[in-house]
């Protein structure tokens, strides 16, 4: 899938930075052994392993992009356990995803926007045609096999009538009208990369495998899925009953994290709630023998930080009892193991994602480390799949593997082996930076804080490099020692590049997660600080060199070290937030914010909003500050980026903003943006960097 040539790569580099408006001196492309924005078009990566039902093949989503089209694109292909026979199962300029294996491993449905809009379709592996099997308004997600192989569960929105306040008038024949009024009605009214929601609900359906009229089992103005995230329909081993997570209650929208496990009968689709506590009840996972469910959850204390442990409990829903009681981190993705003996998890550790087996008297076995995908130091893609055997695949990640698929053994802990290398051919042929852990105190209350340093290709230890310090969003949430190509971008560039896990990060604990509970931002000044001041310290930095960027909650923390110190040169806020107050009414979760986030609504408490907004400090700003958000980006919305940059222009800041079209929060979407988000902020900095 390598489709641009070096000299295409270097056209067409010089076009996106002309287009940018920045520097002329980054309209050269980086030296042909050394990574650049244009091999963000070459860049695969790996995702969502599905292992046979007998563990010889594993099938999996292989993302991809375009530089004609200018997106992305994805695939299935298949490899074997041992690594052989890696080949394409799907073609083509779409988005194929979730495939799911038939119980009899002859047959594999997926969901794929190949024809238009997304479908389920049906894949013989026998060499059959594949099958169209849905015509639906709406895309399905969460697709599952019925365990006889004869049904399909999903979940798809139903549309309703909006709501209509007073009847239109009706225009005169021939007459061309503009577009008729919206009416909007509900709380949470628009999604972040969904844009403005349609009325309607999201529901459960069957539908025959061999095609047919979907049949709806759910009613009821409730969602039946997790807009936001993938907690699919899970069917008992008898085939008569659907588990599935949901918030069925008249004041869902208000209540984002309070889902319970819901029951529903196949035949007449009788619903019965499994779970009631105040908390979320999530994942659930039924045993072989049909006897146990693992779910995920915590009792909720309405803290920013709250780890979520594994739950077993009796098949009607009795005797619950946690697992992982002792266990300081969050756990995922709950997975049986066939024999029925423990549930196989996944769970981030000091900037790390693990795979452990836990025993149902909750012992914890640490499996495998660097599981991941997506060309990112966070973990956005991880995923892992079981087998008989105790095999298991992984999507897999290092500082110098952007996502690939490994497998393991449950008798063999910390055996991994990659079966698939679909980078290798560009990553074999560029130089990366040399990525090295770093830990550090702070010098608010001497806390350790880990990190990572990438160092420039070609390091010389005997010169001065310019330092770039790098700050995670979330801000719940980390970097890790997994491959990031804008990093690496960055360090190619000639930067040293430091990116920590100040408090408030996960995979250190509870305690150190909520260090900034209702107190965001504040002392993680002190952590990101000390950070620079530790790899200063090292010698091969230049002091007064020094630049900041981050986006989201990065965004935020930039904006708040150049408020609350002057020494670096330059700064680049990526779709931050700046004023509390305006952002909770203007974001696409304002129940969760205002719950979790802050002691309630921002009228009864404006001090606190306003003391912990960038709004509190911008006025001490003196560093020159590009500003970029996605125009579409409905999480922090782009009226945040224009209050701070309106009012660094008022005081005479030295200030751009960017505002990219179509794209929502993180500005991914298209190559071709978040390669101009890269050199915009490179460019920005070599425009200040006083040579």
């Amino acid at each position: 899938m390598r489709s641009l040539s070096r000299t295409a790569a270097a056209v067409l580099a010089a076009f996106l930075i002309a287009m940018a408006g920045i520097s002329a001196a980054f309209a050269t492309p980086p030296p042909d052994d050394l990574l650049g924005v244009m091999d963000l078009f070459e860049l695969e990566s790996a995702h969502d392993p599905q292992l046979s039902p007998d563990g010889k093949t594993i099938v999996y989503v292989r993302r991809f992009a375009d530089v004609m089209t200018d997106r992305r694109y994805a695939n299935i292909w298949a490899v074997g356990f041992d690594g052989t026979n890696h080949r394409p199962l799907t073609t083509g300029n779409c988005n194929d995803g979730s495939p799911r294996w038939s119980p009899d491993g002859s047959r594999l449905i997926f969901i794929s926007d190949r024809d238009g809009s997304a479908q389920i379709y049906l894949l013989r592996l026998d060499g059959g045609e594949t099958a169209k099997l849905t015509r639906l308004t709406d895309a399905p997600r969460g697709i599952r096999w019925s365990p006889d192989g004869r049904w399909i569960a999903f979940t798809s929105r139903v549309p309703a009538e909006p709501r209509a306040v007073a009847a239109a008038p009706a225009p005169p024949e021939g007459a061309e009208w503009a577009d008729p009024v919206v009416i909007i009605d509900r709380l949470i009214y628009r999604a972040d990369h969904f844009g403005y929601l349609k009325a309607g609900y999201t529901h459960l359906f069957v539908i025959p495998a061999d095609g047919g009229t979907p049949r709806r089992l759910s009613s009821g103005p409730y969602d039946h899925d997790k807009r936001f995230d993938d907690d699919p329909p899970v069917w008992t081993p008898d085939g008569k009953h659907i588990l599935l997570s949901a918030i069925r209650k008249e004041d869902a929208d208000y209540q984002p994290l309070d889902t319970e496990i819901y029951q529903f009968a196949v035949e007449d689709g009788a619903v019965k709630a499994l779970t009631d506590r105040r908390g979320p009840d999530d994942y659930p996972a039924v045993s072989p023998d049909g006897r146990q469910i693992a779910f995920l959850g915590f009792d909720d204390a309405f803290q920013g930080y709250q780890v979520t442990r594994l739950y077993v409990m009796n098949r009607d829903g009795s005797g619950a009892r946690a697992l992982t009681g002792d266990l300081d981190r969050s756990v995922a993705a709950p997975a049986w193991s066939p024999d029925g003996r423990g549930i196989y998890v996944k769970f981030p550790d000091q900037g790390n994602t693990r795979l452990a087996f836990v025993s149902l008297d909750g012992e914890v076995t640490r499996l495998q480390d660097n599981l991941g995908s997506g060309g990112s130091a966070y973990d956005f893609a991880s995923a892992f799949t079981v087998g008989p055997g105790g095999r298991y695949a992984f999507t897999y990640t290092t500082p110098y593997v952007p996502g690939d698929i490994a497998t393991g053994r449950l008798e063999d802990p910390g055996q991994a082996r990659p079966v698939t290398h679909v980078n290798k051919d560009l990553l074999d042929n560029r130089k990366l930076g040399v990525v090295a852990e770093i830990r550090y105190r702070s010098s608010h209350d001497d806390r350790e804080i880990h990190g990572w340093i990438i160092k420039p290709p070609r390091f010389d230890a005997a010169k001065k490099y310019p330092l770039l310090l790098e700050i995670h969003g979330g801000p719940f949430a980390d970097y890790g020692d997994r491959f990031d190509a804008e990093k690496q971008i960055q360090a190619a560039s000639g930067y040293v590049v430091l990116y920590t896990n100040p408090r408030g990060s996960t995979s250190y604990g509870e305690e150190f997660g909520n260090l900034i509970h209702h107190a965001y931002p504040g002392d993680d000044f002190y952590d990101l600080n000390s950070g620079v001041d530790a790899v200063i310290a090292r010698g091969y930095v230049d002091p007064d060199q020094l630049y900041v960027t981050g986006g989201s909650g990065g965004g935020v923390l930039t904006c708040w070290m150049i408020g609350r110190t002057e020494r670096f040169r330059a700064a680049a806020s990526a779709y931050p937030v700046i004023n509390w107050y305006s952002f909770v009414l203007t974001a696409d979760l304002p129940s969760f914010f205002t719950r979790y986030w802050f002691p309630g609504m921002p009228w009864d408490h404006t001090e606190h909003y306003m003391k912990r907004s960038l709004l509190s400090v911008v006025g001490k700003v003196k560093t020159p500050t590009l500003v970029i958000t996605g125009e579409d980006d409905f999480r922090t919305p782009m009226s945040e980026s224009e209050q701070y940059y309106t009012a660094l222009k008022l005081q005479k800041v030295d200030t751009v903003l960017v505002r990219v079209p179509d794209e929502p929060h993180g500005v991914r979407v298209r190559p071709s943006h978040h390669a101009a988000k890269i050199l915009n902020v490179l460019g920005w900095f070599e425009e200040h960097s006083g040579k």
